[in-house]
């Protein structure tokens, strides 16, 4: 599983012209699903999401997680991050998990965010979304958990 982190000021996702998921302050979750992850993998980086510690504290320096700055995390499912681009002028998306694993992990993870307390905000699997953000910062992560 792999996911882009970005702290945002705000953010939003449309569908069809219509906004299906907002937040302010927190967290944009990119997210995307190989074929051999789990539902393990899927508590781990949730459980990363909420609790890394890079929203600026009173003296300016990262120290206090999406918990306690009150913030919300929007998770928009990308299968584009396991596009594979070494090779010829196409992507490959052999890495990716199918459809109905992606589905449900997707569904999941989001499930362990709101466990913690987080308000999500999710984008619409398997549509065209456009998404929209403030960057904070820029601060941008990327992390990945393999089974």
């Amino acid at each position: 599983m792999r996911i882009v982190l970005q702290r945002v000021t705000s953010c939003k996702v449309e569908v069809d012209e219509k906004i299906v998921g907002q937040i302010e302050h927190g967290w944009l979750v990119l997210l995307g699903i190989g074929k051999e992850d789990t539902r393990e993998v899927a508590e781990y980086l949730a459980d990363r999401c909420v609790k890394l510690r890079a929203f600026s504290d009173d003296q300016g320096k990262m120290n206090l997680s999406v918990v306690d700055v009150g913030g919300a995390i929007l998770v928009v499912s990308q299968f584009t991050l396991y596009g594979d681009c070494e090779r010829g002028r196409r992507p490959s998306f052999d890495k990716a998990g199918p459809p109905a694993l992606a589905k449900d992990l997707y569904e999941y993870f989001s499930e362990c965010i709101r466990s913690h307390g987080v308000p999500v905000q999710q984008g619409v699997f398997q549509a065209d979304m456009k998404v929209s953000l403030l960057n904070d910062g820029p601060v941008t992560f990327v992390i990945e958990k393999n089974t």
